[in-house]
């Protein structure tokens, strides 16, 4: 169940439809699925889980946060920090030789609160993240899931993600990630690796897991809501792809972007259900 301080920043959303309809054919029988989380499992207010920097983050809810947790700090100030924080970690893991870099939140929040109190990072990270991105099921989510785990299909996870994101289901499905059908040898979330989408190194530790179960990658399906971070890198890595549709709010095509430009995925879907039908 949502924890009680988690629940005052839930609010119900449903999703704005996209111009896109349900279309395409897979090209083989389908035996694991592999998920992206953000705009695709899970309905989310800035449409991905990076710090959006342009507008106004509901910042009377942060400075409320910060009150709450006796900080002294304008939220203006406190964000300027927090980007400026990520910006120079992305630069020296760049530096590194990663090319799309991914931080560890409690590091950067540790940082940029002055604190090496693991539980009072963990508290004001999770706070803060559900303030400047609500999150939401998808419709038909817990139906879809139970169908893949009930048919024995292996289910995974490639995501750019922080720690926090993984209790996504255990306060909106009252379960975690195993008891609904993830292997979690298959479930592969950025900020372990340092290392962020749309780099394909994620998609291919994942088909490297597929191989050691003996499944071929073109025997695996994988489910995205963005043409460049989800579609491109998992066709590099021989996936067949399901673009989601369902929320034109994470819809991100990238049309002008060069690698997207000729770039379509095996199935565009609606809603997350109608891989129930897709894959037999």
């Amino acid at each position: 169940m949502i924890n009680e301080w988690v629940q005052k920043y839930i609010l119900p959303m449903s999703p704005i439809p996209s111009k896109l309809a349900p279309v395409g054919k897979l090209k083989e029988k389908i035996d694991a699925v592999f998920f992206d989380i953000y705009g695709t499992l899970f309905m989310s207010g800035s449409g991905d889980i990076s710090f959006a920097k342009q507008g106004n983050p509901r910042l009377q809810k942060i400075e409320q946060l910060l009150t709450e947790c006796n900080i002294r700090k304008p939220p203006q100030k406190l964000l300027q920090e927090l980007y400026a924080t990520i910006e120079a970690r992305h630069t020296d893991l760049r530096n590194s030789g990663i090319d799309y870099p991914e931080v560890n939140i409690e590091d950067i929040w540790s940082q940029v609160l002055q604190t090496t109190d693991k539980k009072s990072i963990r508290r004001f990270a999770m706070e803060f993240e559900l303030i400047v991105n609500p999150v939401y099921p998808m419709p038909n989510l817990a139906n879809t899931l139970s169908a893949f785990r009930d048919r024995g299909i292996e289910m995974g996870i490639v995501s750019n993600a922080q720690f926090y994101t993984p209790y996504l289901f255990k306060w909106f499905l009252d379960s975690d990630v195993k008891g609904l059908g993830f292997s979690l040898d298959l479930v592969f979330y950025s900020y372990r690796f340092g290392i962020a989408k749309p780099s394909s190194t994620l998609f291919d530790l994942a088909g490297k897991k597929l191989k050691e179960k003996g499944i071929r990658t073109s025997a695996a399906l994988y489910i995205g809501n963005d043409m460049l971070n989800d579609i491109y890198p998992a066709k590099r890595t021989g996936f067949q792809t399901a673009l989601f549709a369902g929320d034109k709010r994470s819809l991100r095509l990238r049309s002008g972007d060069s690698r997207c430009r000729n770039l379509n995925a095996d199935i565009v879907i609606t809603d997350l259900s109608q891989l129930i039908d897709v894959i037999q």
